[in-house]
Parts: C-alpha cells; structure tokens; sequence
C-alpha cells in the first residue's frame, strides 16, 4: 500500500460553491475521488492510496497535468485507488473538479 500527497498553490479559485462531491467507484481497473473544499483559496491538495507501488512519480505528472489543466484553489482531493490506468484518473479527477463547478 502506498499513500502521498501532492501539494500546489494556485492563482485561481476553483468557482463554485458545492461544498464535496465524489466521482468514480474504488474497484479494478477505477478509482473513486473525494472533493472537498476546505482549503484556502489559492492551496489544492491531492492525497493517493494506493495499493500498486512504485508509480509515484507518474501520478505526479498526472496530478500536475491536472493543476495546469482546471483551476482547483481550495479544493482538496482525497483519491483511494483500485488499478486505474493513467487516462481515467485524469478523467476522474476533471469529473470531480466538474461536479465542484470548476471543470472546463
């Protein structure tokens, strides 16, 4: 099992208002995304279970690619995940930020 966190700050607010929301279902080949906005306006935070080792410096990249991609200042991540392949964290992780009224 391995757990990370992955920190940025942000020049933008995500918009919206909705205060969590979570996307996706912790099974094989998914991951589930959990949204909260509790942080401050221009902090983002994204927190990785995993039960696959050995991919953190790919997660960040995608993480990061995420950062670059959707304004998520104050919006912090919690991702428990079941095998996902690269391309459907991204999905999921603009499919949380949407629910959060900040997807583009």
């Amino acid at each position: 099992m391995e757990h990370f966190e992955v920190r940025a700050t942000l020049a933008r607010r995500a918009p919206g208002n909705r205060q969590q929301a979570v996307v996706g279902v912790n099974a094989s080949g998914n991951v589930e995304i959990l949204v909260e906005r509790t942080l401050s306006e221009t902090e983002t935070l994204v927190e990785v279970t995993t039960a696959i080792t050995g991919y953190r410096a790919l997660w960040q990249a995608v993480i990061e690619d995420f950062f670059s991609r959707c304004p998520t200042g104050g919006l912090r991540f919690a991702i428990n995940d079941g095998g996902a392949k690269p391309d459907v964290v991204s999905l999921r992780l603009m499919q949380s930020a949407q629910q959060m009224g900040g997807g583009q």
